[in-house]
């Protein structure tokens, strides 16, 4: 049976002064009072918000949030712009690391003919072929949306199309007036590594 959904909407938030949702700087602190790390990394104990905020202006740094769900919450001394920009390079760092997958994306009608539900199979197989994902999407037309299983039904003849080719990477999901399902090249098994005493056993025909 598949499953049907709509998708989230994306919550887009105001750019401020805030690392992340929770983690506030200097005046946005609403707590009364904090556990104190100084710039140097040493504990300073429960102080009064204040007070946290006249040492961290003495040092001509910024008091940061860095664990509001504690009791009290915890603020490092430090200078957010340097801190900001070191997050935002290991982050930007990290994304180079992560490989990109790409995505090639194929559109369906419920009335496709034979021939070219052919065509669109052959080169969504060239795609996986290649170690790319592949989209396919099913769009409805007019009155067509009232029945999403004649969609689903299209959905799986064209993963069958595929074959061995192509794993389920997300489950066919009814968005609006369109069936989006993506899939994947399989994984490739790891090869075996036989050891050298194995290796030797084998060559000298031994058990």
């Amino acid at each position: 049976m598949w499953a049907y959904g709509f998708s989230q909407p994306f919550l887009f938030f105001r750019r401020c002064s805030v690392i992340s949702k929770k983690q506030l700087i200097n005046d946005q602190i609403k707590a009364s009072e904090v556990r104190l790390i100084g710039a140097d990394g040493n504990q300073l104990g429960i102080v009064k918000l204040d007070v946290a905020l006249r040492i961290a202006a003495d040092a001509g740094l910024d008091l940061v949030e860095i664990a509001p769900e504690a009791n009290p919450v915890v603020c490092k001394i430090l200078d957010f712009g340097k801190y900001r920009f070191d997050k935002e390079k290991r982050e930007k760092e990290n994304r180079k690391k992560t490989p990109v997958v790409d995505t090639k994306e194929i559109q369906l009608r419920l009335g496709i003919a034979e021939g070219d539900l052919n065509t669109k199979l052959n080169r969504a197989r060239g795609f996986l072929d290649e170690g790319r994902k592949v989209k396919v999407m099913v769009k409805f037309m007019g009155r067509e949306i009232v029945r999403p299983e004649r969609g689903a039904e299209l959905v799986d003849k064209f993963i069958k199309g595929c074959g061995d080719k192509c794993v389920v990477e997300k489950q066919p999901l009814l968005d609006g007036r369109n069936m989006i399902t993506i899939l994947a090249p399989p994984k490739k098994p790891a090869k075996k590594q036989v050891n050298n005493i194995g290796k030797e056993q084998i060559e000298n025909g031994q058990d």
